[in-house]
């Protein structure tokens, strides 16, 4: 009997499949809050990502120690779900390439990814993928450890096409409050918090234009932070407005921020429920052309709707039950 082919399988031949991660980056920046994070993440499941924050995290002449304790962090067996990656100093740093060779060294079999702020441009992004991979060789990383790229300058955005080419690049962030500092008051301060954010010219074409560059190029937009903390209302509207520009992950700085986010920007349940059925019917036409509803289906929407049912699981969705049995075995 043939096992029927599954759509990793079938749907992406020749091409990169786009990265499927989970929707909310949470960012923690000291040992206390890393491991709450962690502890959050083990209950909860892999339906977050952790950020040790080497940047904003670390004080001053302790850059060494804070990127040591993250990378121990990264290291141990509270990363249960393999799912924490590390935000390091700018190019512009004197600590930069410490925080990478610490890092690197001491975590780099299980960084899930490592996050590269305050880029000038494509040159800065380059020369610090360059030096990741020298010392993934260096010390016999078996793999491309996946950089996720701020854009929060001037230069950063004009370039952001050419960062999302770069090799390895899985994920363009937004960095608002950066971004709005650096434009020296032309942009108000109310436009680094809602509704200002969503409505400020220059910045809803900031917006646009990441999220444009990163879809074009296969790399995931992750939308910048909600300053709001405990209403869980304007978390939960911030984050359908972030899904509404076409970013596919948003950054959290609280624990009470992580639900209402994912709740956001999770997938429709009825869409998920068609996205079953269709690649059900598909799988038993070999991937071939089907009609569904009165329609017809191929390869193309098919790919949309593979998509649409992994993230919907990365979101810790409940999926249909023949959902998990012909697509998602047990164990992954």
């Amino acid at each position: 009997m043939t096992t029927p082919l599954l759509p990793g399988d079938v749907l992406f031949a020749g091409e990169r499949p786009f990265p499927i991660l989970p929707v909310v980056d949470h960012y923690a920046g000291s040992e206390k809050l890393m491991r709450k994070a962690l502890a959050l993440q083990q209950q909860l499941g892999p339906i977050f990502d952790v950020t040790c924050d080497c940047e904003d995290g670390a004080h001053a002449g302790a850059e060494a120690e804070h990127a040591r304790m993250a990378a121990e962090l990264v290291m141990s067996g509270e990363n249960a779900h393999g799912r924490v990656g590390a935000r390091i100093h700018d190019i512009t740093h004197t600590h930069w390439q410490q925080d990478l060779e610490i890092l690197v060294g001491t975590a780099g079999a299980r960084l899930a990814f490592l996050t590269l702020p305050k880029v000038r441009g494509v040159a800065d992004a380059r020369a610090q993928i360059e030096q990741l991979r020298d010392l993934e060789r260096h010390h016999g990383i078996g793999r491309p450890i996946p950089v996720h790229v701020l854009i929060e300058t001037h230069g950063a955005l004009r370039e952001s096409w050419q960062i999302a080419e770069l090799e390895g690049v899985e994920s363009l962030d937004f960095g608002l409050m950066d971004f709005v500092s650096a434009h020296h008051g032309a942009i108000p301060g109310v436009a680094m918090k809602s509704p200002g954010q969503f409505a400020h010219p220059l910045v809803v074409r900031a917006k646009a234009e990441i999220a444009a560059a990163a879809l074009g190029n296969g790399v995931v937009p992750s939308h910048n932070v909600t300053t709001e903390l405990g209403d869980l209302d304007v978390i939960r509207t911030d984050a359908r407005a972030a899904r509404d520009f076409g970013y596919l992950r948003m950054w959290s700085i609280h624990p009470n921020q992580i639900a209402p986010i994912i709740e956001a920007m999770r997938p429709d349940f009825s869409e998920v429920d068609e996205a079953t059925e269709i690649l059900a019917a598909a799988q038993d036409a070999g991937w071939g052309p089907i009609r569904h509803a009165g329609r017809l289906h191929d390869r193309a929407s098919y790919r949309y709707y593979w998509e649409l049912l992994s993230r919907a699981r990365t979101t810790g969705m409940d999926l249909p039950g023949e959902a998990r049995a012909r697509f998602f075995s047990p164990a992954s």
